[in-house]
């Protein structure tokens, strides 16, 4: 009884070194071929590592790996174990329906990340707009899209089933500028041309164009602007923009216009 008991142990131990053999071999595959793959990322001029979709396509290529090694490893260890995967494998369509359901969102976001990438969506680097929160993708995964906030710079996971809701930012900004009634439309257009030669000189701004009267509102002619940027740079084009406006109202001894209430008395 002794030695069987012993004899147990000793194949016990043996499952227990074979798994971690398994599993030190899978970490340094793995580690070896990210690293491949990020020597390549850094030091290639290929044109795939340049451009966002090969960004996009690479990350993606990364992530699979990662996932697929996951599932080999996996698979590895229950057989060194003693389970027998082939036989487990064959049974997975008996169950397969009964997973299905209890993964169709994990799922959902697959199919959809794959729909991203093939379908170009958006990728690696564009900014996108999605319940309010407006970010750069920084890597877009086979189950959620990473997005860099860009007004508090946070990390933040979109699932990739929710592309419906997502917008990708334009490279335009529309801003009104405000004169009052009392300005005759001959020295607001010379202060619109001033503003906008401000505008052009700023190194965020490609280009700033006059796009005519927008709106008689309650107490001001504004006047439309379209300035062109990068949209990972709008918040701070925008800023400058008004500092801008600001500048060339002040320039052509323009007010700002503000809300004022006319009270009649009989």
């Amino acid at each position: 009884m002794e030695q069987l008991k012993n004899f147990m142990e000793k194949i016990m131990q043996m499952q227990l070194i074979n798994s971690i053999v398994v599993i030190v071999i899978s970490l340094v595959l793995y580690e070896f071929i990210a690293h491949f793959f990020n020597n390549k990322e850094k030091n290639s001029n290929l044109k795939m590592f340049k451009s966002k979709k090969g960004k996009t396509y690479y990350r993606l290529i990364k992530s699979i790996i990662r996932y697929v090694f996951i599932i080999i490893t996996i698979l590895i260890l229950l057989q060194v174990n003693g389970v027998n995967v082939s036989s487990m494998l064959a049974g997975v369509g008996i169950i397969s329906v009964v997973i299905g359901f209890a993964i169709q969102d994990a799922l959902k976001d697959i199919i959809k990340g794959f729909d991203i990438i093939s379908d170009s969506y958006y990728n690696v680097g564009d900014v996108i707009k999605y319940n309010g929160l407006e970010g750069k993708v920084i890597s877009i995964g086979i189950k959620t899209t990473k997005v860099e906030e860009l007004k508090t710079s946070n990390i933040v996971s979109i699932s990739n089933r929710n592309i419906e809701q997502v917008e990708v930012v334009s490279n335009f900004i529309f801003l009104d500028v405000p004169m009052p009634y009392e300005v005759s439309l001959e020295k607001a257009e010379k202060a619109i041309s001033d503003i906008i030669n401000l505008i052009n000189n700023d190194e965020l701004i490609y280009s700033c164009e006059y796009r005519g009267v927008n709106e008689l509102a309650d107490s001001s002619v504004n006047y439309q602007l379209k300035i062109e940027c990068m949209p990972i740079e709008k918040l701070q084009a925008r800023r400058n923009s008004l500092r801008c406006i600001l500048q060339g109202l002040e320039k052509n001894k323009i007010d700002v216009p503000y809300k004022q209430i006319d009270v009649h008395q009989k």
